[in-house]
């Protein structure tokens, strides 16, 4: 579908680390490496890659998922667990 979440689109504002904004971000599953929920450059690609799995440009889906991702558990640490728990929180809250 190739969704592009830009800073614009979230209701929420997200710091930005600028000193690790070249690094390398989430590009999909397996991604072992921790994610930063405190930086902007973070959280656009996993928002990204989840409204892409979602298939949607929906932006009450992309909220809720901003939403899920403030109360998410402080375990769930990785790019790739934060993105499979987006996608299935997201789902369980969509289903009819």
């Amino acid at each position: 579908m190739g969704v592009i979440v830009k800073a614009s689109d979230l209701k929420f504002k997200y710091p930005r680390d600028t000193n690790r904004r070249d690094e390398p971000k989430f590009s999909g599953l397996p991604d072992p490496a921790p994610f930063n929920r405190d930086d902007l450059y973070e959280i656009l690609p996993v928002m990204n890659a989840a409204m892409d799995e979602l298939g949607t440009d929906d932006g009450h889906v992309l909220h809720l998922l901003e939403d899920l991702l403030n109360v998410m558990p402080g375990f769930v640490a990785t790019r790739g667990d934060v993105f499979s728990y987006l996608v299935g929180s997201a789902q369980d809250h969509l289903r009819p």
